[in-house]
């Protein structure tokens, strides 16, 4: 057992509970401090991206991998694919830790587990890196289209949060569609300027707000008549239809429940909750809140396609069903008098009771 696994386990053991795996690797001489968790495998093998995240704690890094995969194996479920959810994160930070020695070395500990853990992109990754990994790994997705892979999967990503968004906008409007209504959108990264794409182009009034100036200006300079706000906090305060959170997670806490004007509350980040509790918070409050793992579904149904010898056409039809997905979680909501978050944690573990009850047979 290394130092990083005896520093965590004698605290934060209990909080494994439910998970079927959970693994700490490191090197030394890379700097490489990762944390694999597989949450289920009932519907096949694990998949999940690898997040490389300066976290303040080893404590706060297990805490995020342990949500996150646990999400991925009901985002894999709702979304309708034969795949169980896992997650890793890489301590550091990416643009001074990074290295191609680095990622071979996770590479070897990803390729360890046989398959149970095929890894892909997250915050702090690219595909280009998962061609590093894949170097030592036979269980890699994202990769770059030259290495035959799908590429980004952020594309896909902001795709399916864009139909969610219209499938809620349908519940609270009567129109699957944005435009004339006035989104906010948190984060305009990766994935939150291709949401912006969909919605300028739908015909929404879009305010957009990112720690990054450069993004920002990236998203203004593409769409002049988006506005922008120096922060979430502004962002929240103003009058919006709909709340888009596309950053880092716990974006939904009691306070911004309190503030928000919106409507809907439909983004691209994982884990938006920031505690159990505040999904009753909004509903009480009659905003109508979209799974993040049922909208944002689009980037693993992506990365999920290289499986089968990658067609973008194919991925972004399947993408398209997030719709009617979120449809049914809506109807589940209203017929069982839940929140959406309920209903959808609902259908997602009878997916993963049915199915997997199957694979014992």
């Amino acid at each position: 057992m290394t130092a990083f696994e005896s520093s965590l386990q004698s605290t934060v053991f209990d909080s494994f509970a439910g998970h079927e795996q959970v693994v700490f690797a490191a090197d030394d001489r890379t700097g490489l401090k990762a944390i694999i968790a597989i949450h289920s495998t009932a519907l096949g093998p694990a998949l999940g991206g690898t997040r490389f995240f300066p976290y303040a704690s080893e404590a706060a890094a297990l805490r995020d991998v342990l949500n996150l995969s646990r999400g991925m194996s009901y985002k894999a479920a709702l979304a309708g694919l034969d795949l169980g959810g896992g997650k890793a994160v890489i301590i550091g930070d990416p643009a001074t830790l990074k290295s191609e020695g680095l990622l071979r070395a996770y590479g070897r500990f990803v390729e360890s587990l046989h398959g149970r853990y095929y890894t892909a992109c997250d915050v702090g990754t690219n595909s280009c890196d998962m061609d590093q990994i894949a170097r030592e790994c036979a269980y890699v997705t994202g990769r770059t289209v030259a290495h035959g892979g799908a590429g980004d999967s952020s594309v896909l990503t902001a795709y399916g949060v864009f139909q969610g968004m219209r499938a809620a906008a349908e519940t609270s409007w009567g129109e699957a569609t944005l435009r004339g209504r006035t989104v906010g959108v948190a984060g305009v990264g990766k994935v939150g300027h291709h949401l912006v794409e969909h919605l300028v182009e739908d015909g929404a009034s879009v305010v957009i707000t990112d720690v990054s100036d450069a993004a920002v200006r990236r998203v203004t300079t593409a769409h002049p008549e988006v506005r922008s706000v120096p922060s979430t906090d502004a962002l929240v305060a103003l009058p919006l239809d709909v709340y888009a959170p596309c950053a880092l997670g716990d974006a939904l806490t009691d306070v911004v429940v309190d503030t928000l004007s919106a409507k809907i509350v439909c983004g691209a980040a994982n884990n938006q909750l920031a505690h159990p509790g505040v999904e009753k918070l909004l509903d009480e409050r009659g905003i109508l809140y979209a799974p993040d793992y049922c909208v944002n579904a689009g980037g693993l149904i992506q990365v999920a396609d290289e499986l089968e010898g990658f067609s973008f056409d194919r991925a972004k039809q399947r993408a398209s069903k997030i719709y009617e997905t979120t449809r049914e979680v809506f109807r589940l909501a209203t017929a069982e008098k839940v929140p959406p978050a309920v209903a959808a944690d609902r259908l997602a573990e009878q997916r993963i009771h049915d199915i997997g009850r199957l694979r014992r047979i």
